[in-house]
């Protein structure tokens, strides 16, 4: 810790003069650091970072803040060697009445600012498994050769799915053109939109973090806030209301979390790969 809070303050150009550790992050080491100038920030760090690992999530971030739609913390320092990320911080609050209203509709805004292309136009990787953002013209081929194939043949290397589930994976990535629903143009995507990636500040405002920011469907998003829950309803009504979803939007469901539920079937087992299966069976 030594180490890095010197790193820190060199970064930040301010001494630290209190590292807090923080819980609850699963990939990377997370502190509140209190700085000589009376600021606080949110710092993390991750042993053996693969390259590109925190300078990919600040242009994320800075992606999504210039859509001026959802609040997003402003990048303070970022650095791939020494690795290291620094944020304003976000002063942790209590969900008002209107909480889940007010991030329905700047969600909404969010998707509308849009996207370049489907992907990334830098081409960086997302998550901890590597998975491609190489820019495509239409969602199908994004979502088929930027995540179902890639994973299909993760989770074949890491024997996390049955053979049947990976062959029924790589036949949905065949069939997108049917399953997707109307063409839509890209939307600018948090990415890993669940309730863990939102943080309640003061006066019940939602911040958004730790994106996997890229330019693709908006129903991804809106899938993964359902996949493990943490989202009222009244977020997704006003969303609907503001950009209505295309027909038949809820069968869709199930195909925007089959990319979530196997990367997790890879990471941690368990259950995830019935949940796959159960997702697939949907789409038949």
């Amino acid at each position: 810790m030594r180490d890095f809070r010197r790193q820190l303050a060199d970064a930040l150009g301010c001494d630290v003069t209190r590292l807090a550790t923080l819980g609850g992050g699963d990939v990377a080491d997370a502190y509140r650091a209190e700085l000589a100038d009376g600021r606080s920030v949110f710092a993390k760090t991750k042993r053996d970072a693969p390259p590109g690992f925190f300078t990919t999530e600040a242009a994320g971030l800075a992606w999504l803040r210039e859509a001026d739609a959802v609040p997003i913390p402003e990048v303070l320092a970022v650095s791939d060697s020494p690795p290291l990320l620094a944020l304003e911080w976000i002063e942790p609050g209590r969900p008002e009445a209107d909480t889940e209203v007010r991030l329905g509709r700047a969600l909404a805004a969010l998707h509308a600012t849009g996207a370049p292309c489907f992907g990334r136009e830098d081409r960086r990787t997302t998550g901890s498994r590597g998975l491609p953002n190489e820019p495509c013209d239409t969602w199908a081929s994004f979502y088929a050769n930027n995540r179902l194939l890639p994973l299909a043949r993760l989770a074949t290397d890491a024997d996390a799915l049955a053979t049947s589930a990976v062959r029924d994976l790589e036949a949905v990535a065949d069939r997108l053109h049917d399953l997707g629903g109307p063409p839509e143009p890209p939307a600018r995507l948090h990415g890993d939109l669940w309730g863990g990636n939102r943080v309640i500040g003061a006066g019940g405002v939602s911040w958004l973090i730790d994106p996997a920011a890229h330019g693709g469907h908006r129903e991804f998003d809106l899938a993964m806030m359902r996949l493990f829950g943490g989202f009222g309803e009244e977020c997704f009504a006003v969303y609907d209301e503001f950009t209505p979803l295309a027909e038949g939007w809820e069968a869709r469901v199930p195909l925007h979390q089959l990319a979530p539920l196997v990367v997790h079937a890879i990471k941690f087992g368990g259950g995830y790969a019935g949940a796959v299966r159960q997702a697939l069976d949907a789409l038949h």
